[in-house]
């Protein structure tokens, strides 16, 4: 169930549980052989049974899947490609109202610079926030739109597309000065995400001034992590 805004102190209480903990992104794509709500929905509980402090998942059947297995926040998002736009993640407020509708308590969307479908980035978080009544999360790819995103009135700002943005800081690595430099300059909670493969490299994002921190691939899809030892192993042989 998502959280009832109107009741008063929970957005603070809700916010503050993020705080310093592990958020596990528990996302599959079609493609890929866990793909499934209810597959979803038990790794997001082996998620919570290991301490994480909310869950990240896409489309509202695995968001709504993972409402009835898991008692964590979920920041939920719709990965929907729309024809001659670039973002993505929640890229229209119908499709957040659907993310909301689903159970998810704050809707992560794309808040980077580039145009959205329903217009300028800075109108369309407004117009997110004030439509659905949730916490939002805005995935940013620089430091310039992460202040806008901020100055916008989103509840939390990720740096979900560093790297995935042809301008943003391109690196195999998370981008941890991205994190330090949006935590100094913004009260808005900063979580790191993108990257994050090991526990050290987490740790290293806390340190850098991450709020939170959200992990997806390196534990909830087990083909990217296998074949990272495959490769590893294959590099010996040569």
């Amino acid at each position: 169930m998502a959280v009832l805004f109107t009741e008063p102190g929970v957005v603070s209480r809700l916010i503050e549980s993020l705080k310093g903990g592990l958020i596990v992104s528990c996302q599959a794509l079609p493609d890929e052989p866990l793909f499934g709500a209810q597959i979803m929905a038990r790794m997001a509980l082996a998620a919570q049974n290991a301490g994480a402090v909310a869950i990240r998942s896409n489309s509202p059947e695995d968001i709504a899947a993972i409402c009835e297995m898991v008692k964590l926040p979920v920041i939920g998002l719709h990965k929907v490609e729309i024809a001659g736009y670039d973002p993505y993640i929640t890229p229209t407020i119908a499709i957040a109202e659907a993310v909301v509708a689903a159970g998810a308590s704050i809707v992560a969307v794309d808040a980077t610079a580039r145009l959205h479908p329903e217009g300028e980035t800075s109108a369309f978080l407004r117009a997110v926030k004030s439509t659905t009544g949730a916490l939002v999360m805005a995935d940013i790819s620089t430091y310039e739109e992460g202040m806008a995103a901020a100055e916008a009135g989103v509840d939390l700002i990720s740096t979900t597309m560093s790297g995935y943005t042809p301008y943003s800081r391109q690196s195999t690595e998370p981008d941890f000065e991205l994190v330090r430099q949006l935590s100094r300059s913004l009260n808005v909670p900063v979580v790191a995400e993108g990257r994050i493969s090991t526990p050290e490299e987490a740790s290293k994002a806390l340190d850098a001034g991450a709020y939170a921190v959200v992990v997806g691939g390196a534990i909830t899809r087990p083909q990217q992590i296998a074949t990272r030892f495959v490769h590893a192993i294959n590099a010996t042989k040569r």
